[in-house]
């Protein structure tokens, strides 16, 4: 990671603070690109893992278009000047006023979540006197087996519709003038590295496909959305997502139609591994049981994964090379006893002052932070500042 070569370079920032190494997010952009072009796929960077705008800078050099999940992410991402015709809407509960502003800035699509969001947009379409362009999101069914809070495609989870709702809705359709149904849209859940969930999700994707192309529906653009995990336990062995086997797995099992484009929407597989969160250990002590604590100063406010979902990230001690080693729990300040970092793992002996960096932290960090208990947000730090 970036902070071992650069750490004496960040000791005059406040921590904490996000380090964003920009060069290697660049490597990854062009890895995805040019997987994509090999497959012939299109790409929705999903704004939602990180909307820092430095990051949304490389993006956009990238070429990739924008998956939003909310009407500011798409204010945000036309006020940066993506093409909103590579802009699309996801997300399971949307505004009136931001179909409003998607419809004005003639966004490419709106992936809907329900019948009855199909039927609103249809009704403020009607009243802008424009015809809108919708993919229907279609909950398949299947057990992402990741963790469950970023599970999205089991049938009792909020998102997506129904088989039950989709026949309905088909039977509507005639009398939903100003909606046009150009594509699908599907999402199993996030941090997945078993590629056979990806198989099973592409044999019940060639099921609903097939079906509603015999109901007369012409699918332009098949989202099979995103997923893909990263390693979280060894970043700096695997740095870069393994996009090949990822795509290789569509590539080889979605039988549609030449016409139709497949497009993607990746977030963490594109940040994680570029962000670091920087912190520094504020005290040290041993606890009643007798656990040795390591307290630093960034807290579940800055990065609030290993509290809400309990997943792991790397943590090193940056200033600990050829100390003696010990196991230490390394906690932050909230007043919470969920915000903790690492729980009994074996690390250079800490001392006051240390930096401490908290890895592949790139996406769901900084777009998650919090000011809980009045912190402040945390800061950002480019590699191409240093």
């Amino acid at each position: 990671m970036l902070s071992n070569k650069v750490v004496d370079k960040l000791r005059g920032y406040r921590t904490p603070f996000y380090l964003y190494d920009l060069d290697l997010l660049r490597q990854t952009l062009r890895l995805v690109g040019e997987a994509c072009d090999k497959y012939g796929y299109k790409m929705h960077y999903s704004m939602k893992a990180n909307s820092d705008r430095r990051v949304m800078e490389c993006v956009k050099e990238a070429g990739m278009g924008i998956d939003c999940v909310s009407g500011n992410e798409v204010v945000y991402a036309v006020e940066m000047g993506f093409d909103p015709k590579e802009i699309v809407f996801a997300g399971v509960g949307k505004r009136d006023e931001e179909i409003v502003y998607g419809i004005e800035h003639g966004i490419m699509a709106f992936n809907c979540e329900s019948k009855h969001e199909v039927e609103i947009i249809n009704e403020i379409a009607a009243g802008l006197g424009k015809k809108v362009d919708v993919a229907l999101r279609i909950n398949p069914d299947i057990d992402s087996k990741t963790e469950e809070h970023i599970t999205t495609g089991k049938a009792d989870c909020k998102f997506g519709i129904s088989r039950r709702e989709l026949a309905e809705l088909f039977d509507e359709l005639p009398a939903l003038k100003y909606v046009n149904v150009m594509g699908l849209h599907f999402h199993v859940g996030s941090q997945i590295t078993d590629m056979s969930v990806f198989e099973l999700l592409c044999q019940e994707v060639n099921k609903l496909y097939a079906w509603i192309v015999e109901q007369g529906i012409r699918i332009e653009s098949l989202d099979m959305g995103g997923g893909l995990g990263v390693d979280y336990n060894d970043p700096d062995g695997q740095p870069l997502p393994d996009v090949e086997a990822y795509f290789d797995v569509f590539a080889k099992n979605l039988k549609i139609e030449p016409h139709t484009v497949v497009r993607f929407e990746l977030g963490r597989a594109v940040v994680a591994q570029c962000g670091e969160l920087i912190s520094k250990v504020l005290y040290l002590k041993v606890n009643e049981s007798g656990r040795r604590v390591a307290v630093i100063d960034a807290s579940m406010t800055e990065l609030i994964r290993p509290a809400m979902y309990n997943a792991h990230h790397a943590v090193e001690n940056l200033d600990g090379a050829g100390r003696d080693k010990d196991i230490f729990t390394v906690v932050g300040t909230v007043c919470e006893s969920s915000d903790n970092f690492a729980v009994s793992e074996e690390f250079p002996e800490f001392r006051r002052g240390d930096f401490v960096t908290i890895k592949t932290a790139g996406a769901y960090g900084a777009s998650m932070a919090s000011t809980y208990n009045m912190h402040l947000l945390p800061a950002a730090v480019y590699s191409d500042d240093l």
